[in-house]
């Protein structure tokens, strides 16, 4: 007798988390996983910061609390102490009362309560993702009902940077009201952010064509091991007087992988219009998750309420940001010592949890076919996936996946950047 669900397609696989599954079944002694975007030790292991665990036993301590249902926005110690760590506390939009936070699922679920209000408040049907994005992004926006998902240029393959001017062109051409998404910090996958300068050209162009900002902010603190210069991106927007939303994700920068713990800051021109765009957000929030989870929330809340937290768990953060620059460092040295083809540079250039490689997919089908080294096609590698005991048979991999298949792009100059010591 056949099921009722005997017509349902098999969907597509979610590429890092079946290079995931694949990897805690290889039964090889070498493996290596640089898919999974989240922090590793030195010991490939992952770490739960002591910060966390000193207010995880406080929490567990505390007999006054309780599991009872949160607002539907969230925690309100939660979301205003994530929107005054984006924005800075002294922010004249926070104190003029032009900012509200909404508490969400992880970066995620900020992205997609700002498409799903998008298209019910605006009848907004085009968005605008960089080339390329994080895997998600596109998706996001097509289950929200958006049709018209557009590229703009961002990867520029032949000199291992942004396409500034290709960016510039495509965003010139944008529709008006148009959503574009903006890595705020720490592109995901390429490792690569615009200047300052060039944001401020980025800035002007999305004011003249009248188009809708929504920064993605996944690395704040994560990215230089430095919360201020991590957030001067979006700060810069906000002080231009854009209106926008920021998808805030804790995942990274508290270790709360799991926890989904995000906030989706928005900032207004005025303070009249916060509470219907809270009632509106509620709606929609009410009908996705119906209410959050305390855990994260007031992990995350206690230990930015408490300056000596506060500090503990920076240099927490600064720890991992550190590790990660390290083993760039190590890897570009590497290379050169073992006169891999190419310049590298990029590699140094790039910075957060990511870099890409410009390996091309036969190349990296090489790395994890024959090395064992599991990293995305594209040429996407995690950085908190290298240790100082794994980094020299990486770079092996690399070496004999470019053999492999040579291409003229690792025709560089490999001293244009000297070896330095990690």
């Amino acid at each position: 007798m056949a099921s009722i669900f005997s017509n349902v397609k098999m969907g597509p696989t979610i590429e890092v988390f079946a290079l995931t599954k694949r990897f805690s079944e290889d039964t090889n002694q070498n493996k290596v996983n640089l898919g999974v975007g989240a922090y590793r030790t030195d010991e490939g292991k992952p770490w739960v910061l002591p910060m966390v665990k000193t207010v995880e036993n406080q929490i567990s301590a505390d007999m006054t609390l309780n599991h009872e249902y949160l607002p539907v926005a969230g925690l309100p110690a939660f979301r205003t102490a994530a929107s005054a760590l984006i924005l800075g506390k002294d922010n004249p939009a926070i104190l003029e009362n032009r900012v509200e936070g909404i508490q969400v699922q992880g970066g995620t679920g900020g992205i997609r309560l700002t498409a799903e209000f998008l298209k019910r408040n605006f009848g907004s049907d085009v968005v605008y993702v960089s080339k390329p994005t994080w895997g998600n992004h596109k998706t996001v926006f097509s289950h929200a009902g958006f049709s018209q998902i557009k590229e703009y240029r961002y990867w520029d393959a032949k000199n291992l940077g942004v396409d500034f001017e290709g960016l510039k062109e495509d965003l010139q051409n944008a529709p008006e009201g148009a959503c574009v998404i903006l890595h705020a910090v720490a592109h995901n996958p390429t490792g690569n952010d615009p200047t300052m300068d060039q944001w401020a050209q980025i800035a002007d162009i999305i004011e003249a064509r009248k188009l809708f900002p929504l920064l993605d902010c996944a690395y704040q603190g994560f990215a230089t091991g430095d919360l201020e210069a991590d957030a001067q991106v979006v700060r810069y927007f906000v002080k231009r007087g854009f209106e926008l939303f920021i998808a805030q994700s804790f995942s990274k920068n508290f270790g709360l992988y799991n926890e989904r713990i995000g906030n989706l800051c928005i900032v207004t021109k005025t303070p009249d219009v916060i509470p219907q765009i809270r009632s509106q957000m509620e709606i929609i929030a009410r009908t996705m998750w119906s209410n959050p989870s305390h855990h994260g929330a007031r992990i995350v809340a206690m230990v930015l309420a408490n300056p000596a937290y506060f500090e503990e768990w920076k240099s927490q953060v600064a720890t991992m940001a550190n590790r990660i620059k390290e083993m760039r460092q190590m890897m570009f040295n590497k290379l050169r010592q073992k006169k891999v083809p190419g310049s590298w540079n990029h590699i140094l250039q790039q910075i957060g949890m990511f870099s890409f490689t410009g390996l091309t997919q036969d190349q990296s089908r090489v790395m994890v076919e024959k090395h064992h080294v599991f990293m995305l096609l594209n040429g996407r590698i995690s950085m908190a996936g290298l240790t100082t005991k794994n980094v020299d048979y990486v770079v092996d991999a690399i070496q004999d996946a470019i053999s492999s298949h040579p291409t003229p792009i690792y025709a560089g100059n490999s001293r244009a950047i000297p070896l330095a010591k990690v």
